[in-house]
């Protein structure tokens, strides 16, 4: 059976997730939030570095993150609830962490 494009998107991103290091998922935690809960508003230097302001180029890090919010807008509900199930089986602690910081933000 042949994958669809966002189930190898999906793949390709739990597969990064496995090699990040607790920094990278910090950084990633916040990413994801900003892009499920909209009120979670960016400070400057965030909105900066989402505009590429900087003086070297970009990390794999920072590209896989890029090529995230890229795939993560095309992304139904159904998919994105499909990515944080995977999610969790790889790292409970971390969904549970967003969970959590998802609803604080939302009060």
């Amino acid at each position: 059976m042949s994958l669809s494009n966002t189930e190898k998107e999906i793949q390709c991103v739990v597969h990064w997730f496995t090699g990040w290091s607790a920094l990278q998922k910090k950084d990633f935690l916040h990413d994801l939030l900003d892009k499920l809960v909209p009120k979670n508003v960016d400070t400057l230097f965030d909105s900066m570095q989402m505009l590429g302001v900087q003086d070297k180029p970009p990390s794999i890090f920072q590209c896989q993150l890029k090529l995230f919010g890229e795939w993560f807008t095309h992304w139904s509900d159904a998919e994105r609830n499909d990515f944080m199930m995977k999610l969790r089986t790889i790292d409970a602690a971390f969904v549970n962490e967003f969970e959590y910081e998802a609803a604080r933000v939302s009060r």
